[in-house]
């Protein structure tokens, strides 16, 4: 694979294809095109010290927001802390410890802010992990479910009430188009039939933020708050680093070619949350080129919504 790829003919191909493919990204939404501001606006962030979220949240400070981290290492908050006020400018941007695995952390963290912040304008729920093996939370969940959905459900519906007295708000939840190859199958929130192969663990929890949002959309209509799912692209993340070194050195050879920069992969969650154009749209599913895309089948089955989240309702609730 290595030689193929070093061979003359093979290697112009592949980045000639590599340039078309950039080229035909010039057609999304630009964010430096877009002039508004936040100032006097509040904006949580989950998993900004990496990748999207970053990214996500260097957009939002460079508008002036009131930026909160929300991140799971102090060393690594740290330092995107001390990027991201270096290169704005923008002094008011702060970090929050919270372990999205673990409700208790999730309840603490939301316990913080409700003390503390008198408004709450966007919330991007971005933080996420893929190729975790087996394992479960003191919760007694799936660390994958916990993580990229019972953490952020719950951190959600706890901020909620703030956000109503914000109003106008915008939650924005990253998904993916993975999604529509996951299954719903609520024994595997407690890691029961569950296959922990490459990324169907992944999959069916994006399959539940998708589903979750729509049917959180429902009942927040009339609030002023917003809520909608989008998939950034393809991108070059460390969401992969639990997957094995020769997949992972395939992904990124591959992905240094024909995937999206975190930078680029932040594009369809800032457009969602601070563009004119998304304003008062509400329980929709957007693509990584900021278009608006019908989710899989089982994320338009409102029964399935409401039946999934009155069960993370509860589950959420006894802990």
């Amino acid at each position: 694979m290595i030689w193929l790829l070093c061979h003359p003919v093979w290697a112009f191909s592949t980045a000639l294809l590599a340039l078309v493919v950039r080229l035909q990204r010039r057609g999304s939404w630009d964010p430096q095109a877009c002039k508004v501001q936040l100032k006097g606006k509040t904006a949580i962030v989950t998993g900004a010290n990496t990748g999207i979220g970053k990214f996500i949240a260097l957009d939002f400070a460079r508008r002036g927001a009131r930026v909160i981290l929300a991140c799971r290492s102090q060393e690594k908050g740290t330092a995107a802390l001390k990027e991201i006020r270096e290169k704005t400018g923008n002094s008011d941007v702060h970090l929050r410890l919270v372990d999205l695995s673990s409700l208790d952390s999730v309840r603490k963290f939301a316990k913080g802010i409700l003390e503390e912040e008198k408004a709450l304008h966007i919330l991007v729920n971005n933080a996420g992990v893929s190729g975790l093996p087996r394992q479960l939370t003191d919760d007694g969940f799936d660390v994958s479910f916990a993580t990229n959905h019972l953490g952020p459900f719950l951190l959600t519906n706890l901020l909620l009430d703030l956000m109503k007295r914000s109003a106008p708000a915008r939650i924005v939840t990253l998904s993916s188009v993975n999604h529509k190859k996951g299954e719903v199958d609520f024994s595997h929130f407690h890691g029961e039939n569950l296959k922990y192969h490459m990324d169907t663990v992944y999959n069916n929890t994006k399959l539940h933020n998708v589903i979750c949002t729509t049917e959180l959309a429902r009942r927040l209509q009339g609030t002023g708050v917003t809520a909608n799912s989008v998939h950034p692209g393809i991108v070059m993340t460390e969401v992969m680093r639990h997957y094995p070194f020769t997949i992972r050195c395939l992904f990124n050879l591959i992905g240094f070619f024909f995937f999206k920069s975190p930078e680029e992969g932040a594009v369809s969650s800032i457009y969602c949350a601070v563009a004119e154009e998304t304003e008062g749209i509400t329980g929709k599913y957007f693509d990584s080129d900021c278009s608006l895309v019908l989710p899989a089948p089982l994320a338009r089955d409102p029964a399935l919504a409401v039946k999934d989240f009155e069960f993370c309702e509860r589950l959420t609730s006894k802990l």
